[in-house]
């Protein structure tokens, strides 16, 4: 397989960028999606940097399958939390009533797109650091 890591965080950084826009425009379901998307792609970018190949959608997952001693428990909650906005923020059968644009608010897209930066950021940085010692 080709390493890819540097696509990966490019995408993951343009997709917090439009988590940012979406909030700004009031559209927090499609913050929140973005802000999970970007995480997402910032945990596997890592995988792949490492020489993984990572498999699914769930942030919790891909960190958890990261080697123990690179593993940052302060994130995990987070990435719980970043995980519950794959599916229902898209899909208003997700939910017992109403739909997915009237279900998020401010706070939830704010919380969450600070959640994904800062998993972004732990990324980032421990790319960088394989690259200084390759």
């Amino acid at each position: 397989m080709v390493e890819r890591s540097s696509d990966w965080l490019s995408q993951a950084t343009r997709d917090v960028r439009l988590a940012e826009l979406s909030l700004k425009e009031h559209y927090y379901e499609w913050a929140c999606f973005a802000a999970q998307q970007a995480a997402e792609k910032a945990v596997k970018a890592l995988i792949q940097k490492l020489g993984g190949e990572a498999w699914g959608h769930s942030v919790a997952s891909l960190l958890e399958s990261l080697p123990e001693n690179l593993r940052d428990s302060s994130l995990y909650d987070k990435a719980l939390e970043l995980d519950q906005a794959y599916i229902p923020s898209r899909y208003p059968n997700s939910h017992p009533k109403n739909y997915p644009g009237v279900l998020y608010t401010r706070s939830m897209a704010e919380r969450l797109i600070k959640y994904s930066k800062e998993i972004i950021e732990y990324c980032q940085g421990l790319i960088l650091q394989v690259k200084r010692d390759e």
